[in-house]
């Protein structure tokens, strides 16, 4: 019995049947053909029926101008098999009506998406076409790429990098990072058993008879013509790719498979190999289509020849600077049957030595690197070895993580100025501490912890002096401002010093801050600064004056009531004894000078007595009391200092270790560093 069977052009028709026509006419122009479903073989019950039937196929066949090979195309084979039918009920002989019925019934079911037709003989030795069961086809599960742990989170802490830094670096920054994460994030909703591989050359490289070698049937173009690729083909060795070569761009009418054969099929089942233009190519729109695939696929094989593979745009353009993507890279020196003798070596080697010059590692010794081969794609010495590689490579399914890694470590060391620091970022406690005395003394703590011991002494001296003298002090104060408040900054010259000493102290500070970070960071951390420090010389002087300054008088110790008990007796002896003299002076007492004249001398000598005693005891009050003075208004400038510039500076340091962090992360270090 012959076994009847359908045939599509090289569309993807699992998940393009809208280009079936138009597939059909590029197919006729090209002349080769691919099986895209099973053959199904037509069961009937009865023996002779059976017999009948095959020898009538064959006939109608034979007289249709079939040369026997069973792959027809699609739009040929409805004509066909309505011309076997009508010769069928020519010459077929007459068959009962149940043998029909048995056969219609018991027909296989064709996976092709087509509809299949067949042909059943009747007893009166005519044939009528009996039509096949129609099954909706079902496009094959795709099953989506997954990414490994370590891949995940690399990708993950780019996309926190990037949220991290949006306000901190310009978009073109971070541009190439946000378009890995989206290429990345697009490839893993694609298929995870296809790989897609380029082939990329220059003009008259090959590349093109390299493609059709691998794919057994002449689908790409080639001649003498430059350039004659003028658009990306692509062609799959297996469905459920259609998805993946649509984000290539690539429209159906330039989609391929390759010839029909179940070696190939197995050894490449899953590849997905596009022929890319001229990179060298004089139109500009090759040139940019060359690049924008470039940036999609899974791998490249660059093919190169024995005249151009050291053409330095090939190197400085392309190799590289994708040296990072060696893993997924392959070298083809083709054209080696123009080579004499020992040539071939000679020339792969320095083919090889130009390679590892662009920092490309090489794939030897088991290590994983770039492969490196030698080929003809016109005598198809080295194919075989390349197919070899190839499957191995398309049958491990891990190119398209390969390629989203060294994507990420080609985004990371682009990033690395922008993220690496010099040395540990951050302030110390000596630079906190030295910003804080800078403040402390633009507001004028020492002055004024001087100012309040002064002021504690004289109310001192005032409450155990004695009355002459602190009659005196009166009249002086009587000419001069009241000793409540104390003046820090009294003059305008005064003033200017301290706000220069407040700016010099925020420079400082941010410069110690900044130093060692990255060029935008250490911009970021110095205008926190210089924002911080706005108004920060005004909230100092209200510092000043509400902290820095005591209202009232001094706090009084517990001795102080006793030393002006003393110095009002020691007064009260010196107006007794005058007085005493003063009577005895105008007769209204007897003489006696002794008393009188020891009291008097009692209440002189002791007033300034109990004075020099209250001011050395006063000492030790009024110098702590200073100093508190100066603590608080100390304490107050640096709370003031550490409010408006150093907890903003403190926040862009931390913003930017955890940005570090991140980058550390994306590296694939995985330790998180200063």
């Amino acid at each position: 019995m012959t076994a009847v069977t359908a045939v599509s052009d090289h569309t993807d028709h699992a998940d393009h049947p809208e280009d079936d026509d138009e597939g059909r006419e590029h197919h006729q122009d090209g002349g080769h053909a691919r099986v895209e479903g099973d053959s199904a073989p037509v069961r009937t019950s009865g023996r002779d029926a059976h017999d009948a039937r095959d020898a009538h196929a064959r006939d109608a066949h034979k007289e249709a101008g079939d040369s026997g090979d069973t792959r027809v195309e699609t739009d040929k084979g409805a004509g066909a098999g309505e011309s076997a039918a009508r010769e069928s009920r020519e010459s077929t002989d007459s068959a009962s009506s149940a043998d029909s019925s048995d056969s219609a019934d018991s027909g296989s079911v064709w996976d092709d998406g087509l509809i299949a037709r067949r042909v059943s003989a009747t007893a009166e030795g005519h044939a009528r076409p009996v039509p096949e069961a129609v099954v909706e086809y079902r496009p094959p599960a795709v099953i989506p790429l997954a990414y490994d742990g370590p891949l995940r989170s690399r990708l993950d802490a780019l996309r926190e990098l990037v949220g991290l830094s949006r306000t901190r670096l310009d978009s073109r920054t971070l541009a190439e990072a946000g378009q890995i994460l989206d290429e990345a994030a697009a490839r893993r909703r694609l298929s995870g058993q296809h790989t897609v591989v380029a082939i990329a050359g220059a003009t008259g490289s090959g590349k093109s008879q390299l493609f059709n070698a691998l794919a057994g049937v002449a689908i790409s173009e080639t001649g003498v013509r430059r350039p004659t690729t003028a658009a990306p083909i692509a062609c799959s060795w297996s469905d459920g790719a259609a998805t993946l070569i649509d984000r290539l761009g690539i429209p159906g009418r330039l989609r391929r498979r390759p010839l029909q054969s179940a070696e190939a099929e197995a050894q490449l089942r899953g590849l997905v190999l596009v022929d890319l233009p001229d990179h060298d190519s004089a139109a500009v729109q090759h040139r940019e289509q060359v690049d924008r695939v470039l940036a999609l696929v899974d791998a490249v094989i660059w093919v190169v020849d024995p005249e151009k593979y050291a053409d330095a745009v090939l190197h400085e353009r392309y190799l590289r600077p994708m040296a990072g993507h060696a893993e997924v890279t392959f070298v083809v020196l083709n054209q080696i049957d123009r080579l004499p003798g020992e040539a071939a070596d000679q020339v792969l080697d320095d083919l090889r030595r130009l390679l590892d010059e662009d920092g490309i590692a090489l794939g030897e010794y088991g290590e994983p690197g770039a492969t490196v081969l030698a080929l003809s794609a016109l005598t198809g010495d080295g194919i075989a070895e390349l197919r070899e590689v190839l499957g191995h490579f398309v049958g491990e399914r891990g190119a398209a993580a390969r390629r989203i890694s060294a994507d990420v470590d080609a985004a990371a060391a682009r990033l690395w100025p922008v993220y690496a620091n010099r040395r540990l970022a951050g302030l110390s406690e000596e630079a906190r501490d030295e910003f804080a005395d800078r403040l402390a003394d633009a507001v004028g703590a020492t002055a004024a912890g001087d100012a309040a011991e002064r002021a504690w002494r004289r109310n001192a001296n005032r409450a155990c002096g004695t009355p002459w003298l602190r009659l005196w002090r009166w009249h002086q104060d009587r000419r001069e401002p009241p000793t409540g408040r104390i003046s820090v900054r009294a003059h305008a010259d005064e003033e200017v010093t301290a706000r220069q000493r407040v700016e010099q102290a925020v420079r400082t500070v941010a410069e110690q801050a900044s130093d060692g970070l990255p060029a935008p960071w250490a911009q970021a951390v110095r205008e926190a600064a210089v924002r911080g420090s706005q108004g920060l010389c005004e909230a100092l002087d209200e510092l000043a004056v509400r902290a820095g300054t005591p209202v009232g008088r001094p706090p009084r110790p517990g001795w102080w009531p006793v030393a002006v008990l003393a110095q009002a007796s020691m007064t009260i002896l010196q107006v007794i004894g005058g007085l005493w003299l003063v009577a005895q002076v105008i007769g209204f007492m007897s003489p006696n000078l002794g008393v009188p004249v020891l009291l008097m001398v009692i209440g002189i000598v002791g007033g300034p007595g109990v004075e020099w005693a209250c001011r050395l005891a006063a000492g030790g009050p009024a110098r702590r009391y200073g100093l508190e003075a100066e603590r608080r208004l100390r304490e107050a400038a640096s709370g003031c200092g550490r409010a408006r510039v150093l907890d903003p500076v403190a926040a862009e340091l931390l913003r930017y270790r955890e940005v570090r962090e991140q980058y550390v992360r994306v590296t694939g270090v995985g330790v998180s560093a200063g």
